[in-house]
């Protein structure tokens, strides 16, 4: 949360440990599994932990961030009783997953990141150069484009082929691929004239976070 109003810098810990305590291994093995075999997409652990209570996530560490949401997720999808996770134990069939059991032939695949490229449905509606506006949409669901260019202008800097929409993965509604473009925004432009006027920020935006100017 470094660098919001009223939480301060962001504080680098020097020589960070991959991992803290050995259940924070634990659980990133967990999410990784639960992404692999089908059950849960990233986009839907995303949005999971962005779901969770304001006053839990804003007092929880990264991997306790993670550890409840997929708690929460498992259950909600069915693959876990709420008495198997008090029970803290299996107490009946486990709901298959969708790409069958993990073993450890999966190891190696899961370690090297995913492919989310897709072939494009249309051409691209944007093109490098062109000025846009980021839409001033503020969806319940889980959303990629961030919230504090919302409604202001920028210009497509890079074109980045097409991609699984987030939007519609976290819902379990299909993949629906989207046009990804690297939209670069004027500090000032997003925060006034107080802000840096040498300072620039690019993002990544889907085709539908962008209209035409």
């Amino acid at each position: 949360m470094g660098g919001m109003d009223g939480f301060g810098k962001v504080e680098v810990e020097q020589n960070e440990p991959t991992f803290h305590e050995d259940w924070e291994a634990r659980v990133m093995a967990i999410t990784r599994v639960m992404g692999a075999n089908g059950g849960i997409n990233i986009d839907m652990q995303r949005f999971g932990r962005e779901s969770l209570p304001p006053e839990v996530y804003l007092t929880s560490s990264y991997y306790r961030k993670w550890f409840l949401a997929i708690e929460k997720q498992v259950v909600e999808r069915g693959f876990v009783g709420a008495d198997e996770i008090a029970a803290g134990r299996s107490l009946r069939e486990t709901k298959p997953l969708p790409r069958g059991k993990f073993t450890l032939d999966d190891i190696k695949r899961i370690a090297v990141r995913g492919s989310f490229g897709r072939e494009p449905p249309k051409p691209a509606a944007f093109e490098i150069g062109e000025r846009v506006r980021a839409r001033n949409i503020n969806p319940v669901t889980h959303t990629r484009l961030p919230r504090y260019v919302r409604g202001h202008a920028g210009i497509v800097e890079r074109i980045n082929g097409c991609h699984v929409y987030p939007d519609t993965s976290a819902q379990g509604q299909g993949e629906h691929p989207q046009w990804l473009y690297t939209v670069v925004f004027d500090a000032r432009e997003l925060w006034g004239d107080d802000a840096d006027p040498t300072l620039k920020v690019s993002i990544e935006a889907f085709e539908p976070y962008l209209e035409k100017m």
